[in-house]
């Protein structure tokens, strides 16, 4: 905290300072926590009629009453990584759209509006990198507008927790009632470690998904749109629709765009597959995804085998560095991805349109 030179707190910190990454010290609610003192670190969103609204790395928006702080200062972006990869959060967050194909978009400034008949979240949002062109309530007018011409729900999807995030992004969302559903991750790590967890044998990998490998797969309604979305079909074969790879943020450094692979390990006793997996090469990073065991199979290490098996592949594509996204309390993975060597470089929210019934989750 920030102590003048005669001891005391001092708030360092006003309303001009909102879109800034602050650290905040407040005296404690009575009844709600036995400390005297409770400290608050994110992005200050807001300073209006004498509240704050600071919103923390996991997206969460903390209220603290001006009258309440003690101490607060301006602090640096969240602190580089230690050990994995270094990467901003524009790359990671085109890499992973480019991971995530959806069937039409179409740009609105420096947002794209993406749709793919309602199949998952990810390939049904608007992905915000920049400046719409337009003021926010315009934009956000001509979105919902889009979605609606196609019978689905308005979803934006931002993202908290690192340098070049949508704080103040998600802060106005939410003072017009949009609604956040469903908190998940993006985490990294380097990728030589997970291929050498274990011995990849017995893992049969392809370029497409066939029917043992969708009868393990959880999803839902599992029309062509959703097959186009995972990018089954001939290596290489997708890209953004009605747009350019370079509009989205350039192709693969292999060239000719992502590289799709799909994990499979046979079920011993015949039926849907003892467990799969998917993975996405993409220039130097590999993106794993669908890595699903039978529930009477699992803690036998199934899931690292196929991510080692994917892993080595990805090596032999070229790829040094890998991502993956994790639902926040998916506690189960989150443990495993974490003894690979991977860990959490920014945390995504999907907001849905006011008014709109919920989609499929992620």
């Amino acid at each position: 905290m920030e102590i003048s030179a005669t001891g005391r707190l001092v708030v360092r910190i006003t309303a001009a300072d909102v879109g800034k990454r602050v650290s905040v010290r407040r005296l404690g609610e009575p009844g709600v926590t036995h400390e005297k003192f409770t400290d608050t670190v994110g992005v200050l969103t807001s300073w209006d009629d004498g509240v704050l609204l600071i919103t923390r790395r996991d997206g969460q928006s903390v209220r603290i009453p001006e009258s309440a702080l003690v101490a607060g200062k301006i602090v640096p972006p969240a602190p580089a990584r230690r050990r994995g990869p270094a990467a901003s959060y524009e790359e990671l967050a085109r890499v992973a759209a480019r991971a995530w194909r959806p069937t039409e978009s179409e740009r609105l400034g420096e947002w794209e509006l993406r749709a793919a008949s309602g199949f998952t979240r990810r390939a049904n949002s608007v992905l915000p990198l920049g400046d719409p062109g337009l003021p926010l309530d315009e934009a956000l007018t001509v979105v919902r507008r889009w979605y609606g011409d196609r019978g689905l729900p308005a979803y934006v999807q931002t993202a908290t927790g690192a340098e070049g995030t949508q704080e103040l992004l998600c802060a106005e969302l939410e003072r017009r009632a949009w609604t956040r559903e469903v908190t998940a991750e993006l985490w990294i790590g380097a990728l030589a470690p997970v291929a050498d967890l274990t011995e990849a044998g017995g893992v049969v990998l392809s370029r497409e998904a066939d029917d043992a490998w969708l009868a393990r797969y959880q999803r839902k309604g599992m029309s062509e749109v959703a097959l186009k979305v995972l990018g089954c079909g001939s290596p290489r074969s997708w890209g953004s629709p009605r747009s350019s790879e370079a509009e989205s943020g350039g192709e693969a450094e292999s060239g000719g765009g992502p590289s799709v692979w799909f994990a499979t390990v046979p079920s011993e006793t015949g039926g849907a597959p003892a467990a799969i997996g998917r993975c996405v090469v993409d220039g130097r990073w590999a993106g794993f995804a669908a890595v699903e065991v039978d529930p009477a199979l699992r803690r036998r290490g199934l899931a690292t085998t196929v991510m080692a098996a994917l892993a080595l592949r990805a090596l032999d594509e070229g790829a040094s560095a890998a991502w993956l996204q994790v639902e926040a309390e998916n506690a189960g993975a989150r443990a495993l991805y974490a003894g690979m060597g991977f860990s959490a470089h920014h945390a995504y929210h999907h907001y849905r349109e006011p008014g709109a019934s919920g989609a499929e989750r992620w």
